[in-house]
């Protein structure tokens, strides 16, 4: 089953995302944001350390923002998160100053690329973050990603089976 689980921050999505898989099979977990640890960002290595912790013995994490070739192994995948794999693509063809059609395009190929792929799958769970039930970002850059992800949800959860949204740590199936 293709399943995307959605839901704000500290909402409890990627806690249930993990229970949707087997903990004692061989699975993917795919980390597909910036993996900065470093000392300039504690907070943020804290959060990539509680995540992996949780893992069980038998999954094999890939970080990497390829998603094609992630959802290429022949174990179950799990994908935590698309909110960090949009920041990691805007990134790294920096994009974050282009304009907006010219990132959209970029977006859009690489969208399809990860939804081809997707569709010769079964057994995929999604991680990603609700957007766009807060306030306008003030800034260019706010804005850019909240629409981007926004699409990017809607894409992949026309191509899932299910979509969870979690919130307080409760999980609504829609």
């Amino acid at each position: 089953m293709r399943i995307l689980v959605t839901g704000g921050v500290r909402s409890g999505k990627s806690r249930h995302a993990e229970s949707l898989l087997p903990a004692d099979r061989a699975v993917t977990y795919v980390a597909p944001g910036p993996a900065v640890e470093d000392e300039s960002d504690p907070e943020w290595t804290a959060r990539i350390e509680a995540h992996r912790s949780r893992r069980p013995a038998s999954w094999t994490t890939l970080e990497t923002h390829d998603l094609p070739r992630a959802l290429a192994v022949p174990a179950p995948v799990i994908v935590d998160c698309l909110g960090t794999w949009l920041t990691a693509v805007l990134d790294e063809n920096a994009l974050w100053d282009s304009p907006g059609s010219e990132t959209v395009s970029v977006i859009g190929r690489l969208l399809d690329d990860v939804t081809e792929a997707l569709s010769a799958r079964d057994d995929v769970v999604w991680v990603t973050n609700e957007v766009g039930l807060g306030v306008v970002p003030s800034h260019r850059s706010g804005r850019l990603f909240r629409d981007l992800l926004g699409s990017v949800n809607q894409q992949i959860a026309a191509a899932c089976d299910e979509v969870h949204l979690v919130v307080a740590g409760r999980v609504l199936v829609l």
